[in-house]
């Protein structure tokens, strides 16, 4: 399928290895590629070896991966589990249920993760949905539909599959994969804030949509400014309202600068263009500073999680209402501009993800299907280089300009885009009919409107 985004974050999510007692037979998960056994086990509070169960007494187990664990008490499920379809790509309510879709071509197995939020912080999968490739699968694309209580609940994915890093294949079913479609992402409630037994990657989930998730647009309009009429405000969100100095109610937040928008009309202002607010960890780099005596974090957020997640921690919700106060919130921000006769444009990342300098924990955009959504060009002291040209980027922008209603783009070093890569030719830069309404500027590449 030609319809992919770039991949997101995968995120460390250990399970101790303790023994169990007796009843039924269980394999390995690095045989079977399955993680641990669902609700049953994660409600005893403890952590427990990633085993499945087998689907019936006659499946073949070697005696060197077959392990006696206590049964599970019997119990409801939680969801109705039917095959679902392979589009549109991402979690989406339909139906009195949600559709699940996401494309690995390379995995082996695929199987939904469904997590209480409160079970999050302490990295528990509390319900587990193997996905059959012979029912969940189409092409490329794992699918699955739910219905049932999603009340307090995120998700994510495990995959398996060859580990193979010369070959670009870094399949670990340990790992839990946030959805690259997912268009709210939730992990540390506070920004910059890191708990007493927490990583600086902290486990990360995706929020399950609702058909109730609307927002009151009032109308809004794309206002079409000429290029050449424009003057343009670069802001960061955070750092514009932060200090004190600035009296807000919000300071650091999209509010925050909703605040200000009629300062910045007085000003002359009629764009704003706001810095990296795709989702990213300002802790990835997090390092005391022996000089200055304080830690390093990533302010600037050049450094891509997930494309279609607005960052959660520039909201003044926090991850309330499970990350989607970030959506509304930046919607708002967008609405609000709008009615002030101030454009919005947002710098966005495509040269390179949180995984192009190799400081992620694990390689999470080259478990999906690579070709799909990076051009991988040379590998450089062991980094990868990440040019992403493809018609990914495309439809990441037209999500923005559409459901965002953010009226154009500024790249992040554009020159890159066009540095020898045979798929750029296939790709109209300027997108299709609607999306063609959008500014897109960058060094040095620009379009006039």
């Amino acid at each position: 399928m030609e319809l992919q985004s770039l991949q997101s974050s995968l995120i460390p999510n250990h399970f101790s290895r303790k023994s169990a007692p007796k009843t039924c037979l269980w394999r390995r998960k690095d045989k079977l590629n399955v993680g641990i056994p669902s609700k049953s086990f994660a409600n005893t509070g403890k952590n427990v070896n990633p085993f499945v169960i087998l689907n019936n007494a006659s499946e073949r187990v070697d005696a060197e991966t077959a392990v006696v664990v206590e049964k599970p008490p019997a119990r409801a499920r939680r969801f109705e589990v039917f095959s679902g379809q392979p589009t549109p790509f991402g979690a989406t309510a339909r139906d009195g249920g949600v559709n699940f879709a996401v494309s690995s071509g390379n995995a082996s197995s695929a199987t939904l993760c469904l997590i209480n939020l409160s079970d999050l912080p302490r990295k528990r999968v509390t319900e587990q949905i193997a996905l059959d490739p012979t029912t969940n699968k189409t092409g490329d694309v794992w699918h699955v539909f739910l219905k049932g209580d999603f009340e307090d609940m995120v998700y994510g994915y495990r995959f398996d599959g060859s580990f193979s890093p010369e070959d670009g294949l870094y399949f670990d079913s340990s790992k839990i994969l946030i959805d690259p479609y997912a268009k709210a992402v939730v992990s540390r409630g506070e920004y910059g804030a890191l708990g007493p037994d927490e990583e600086c990657w902290p486990q990360m989930a995706c929020v399950v949509p609702s058909i109730n998730d609307e927002f009151d647009w009032e109308g809004d309009l794309p206002l079409k400014f000429p290029q050449r009429d424009l003057v343009i405000y670069e802001m960061h969100v955070r750092g514009f309202t932060r200090h004190e100095s600035s009296n807000s109610k919000f300071p650091g937040t999209y509010r925050g600068v909703v605040e200000k928008l009629d300062h910045l009309k007085k000003l002359g202002i009629n764009c704003i263009e706001l810095m990296p607010c795709h989702e990213f960890n300002e802790l990835e780099y997090y390092s005391y500073n022996s000089v200055l005596g304080d830690y390093k974090m990533n302010f600037w957020g050049y450094s891509t999680i997930n494309y279609f997640s607005p960052m959660a921690r520039y909201s003044s919700a926090g991850i309330g209402k499970y990350g989607l106060g970030a959506v509304n919130e930046f919607k708002y921000l967008v609405r609000e501009a709008h009615k002030r006769g101030i454009e919005v444009i947002m710098d966005v990342v495509f040269n390179h993800t949180a995984e192009g300098m190799r400081m992620v924990p694990y390689y999470h955009l080259e478990v999906l299907t690579i070709v799909s959504f990076t051009c991988l060009r040379q590998r450089v002291n062991s980094t990868i280089i990440q040019v992403v040209g493809t018609p990914s980027t495309a439809i990441i922008r037209l999500y923005w300009v559409t459901e965002m209603h953010v009226d154009g783009f500024r790249f992040d070093l554009a020159s890159i885009l066009t540095r020898s890569s045979s798929l750029w030719d296939a790709v109209n830069v300027y997108g299709d009919a609607i999306e063609g309404e959008a500014l897109t500027i960058g060094t040095p590449l620009s379009s006039p409107r």
